[in-house]
């Protein structure tokens, strides 16, 4: 097989239709091959790196009592997209649904309380630190409020602290969900 494969390449060779400048676009397309071969292989890697938590120390902090006080009868989630929690009336104008939705499709909720048994929708705790005061963090928090209170989504605003009681959030929540 070898042999053959040797008489097949002189006999090409020898044959007068493969000319110089077959063989010279034969070598200058496989360098070019070459050359877009390693431009792609040698691209930039993508601009991630790996946050060092996903909580702030004041947000854990405030997950720590948070979950005590769930104990078994919620399942406390962080961090979750609105648009995980709240849906788009079907509109006919797909533009204005459009717009309804990336209002809420970037911005989340600090904490989501469900039920342990299905994960349904309990309610939603915001903790609100100092950066809740920036003009833009009001008009965020007025949108979020209103569409809690349209979608009947029991909303907890919760001042951020060093120290956070038990007792006290325990009570907090009892008034939002019985209230």
């Amino acid at each position: 097989m070898v042999k053959g494969a040797c008489d097949c390449l002189f006999a090409l060779e020898a044959h007068e239709s493969v000319t110089t400048e077959h063989w010279v676009f034969v070598v200058v397309g496989g360098a070019v091959l070459l050359l877009l071969l390693r431009w792609l292989l040698s691209a930039p890697p993508l601009p991630y790196v790996r946050r060092e938590a996903l909580f702030t120390p004041a947000e854990r902090a405030f997950l720590v009592v948070l979950d005590k006080v769930a104990g078994e009868r919620y399942r406390v989630f962080g961090k979750v997209r609105v648009a995980d929690v709240l849906d788009v009336k079907p509109m006919r104008d797909r533009r204005a649904w459009w717009r309804a939705f990336t209002r809420i499709s970037s911005k989340h909720f600090d904490y989501v309380l469900c039920d342990p048994a299905d994960l349904s929708v309990v309610a939603v705790i915001e903790l609100d630190d100092r950066s809740h005061q920036r003009p833009d963090r009001v008009e965020r928090d007025a949108f979020i409020d209103e569409a809690c209170q349209t979608a009947k989504l029991p909303l907890l605003r919760v001042p951020a602290r060093r120290t956070y009681v038990q007792r006290e959030l325990r009570e907090q929540l009892q008034a939002l969900l019985e209230g």
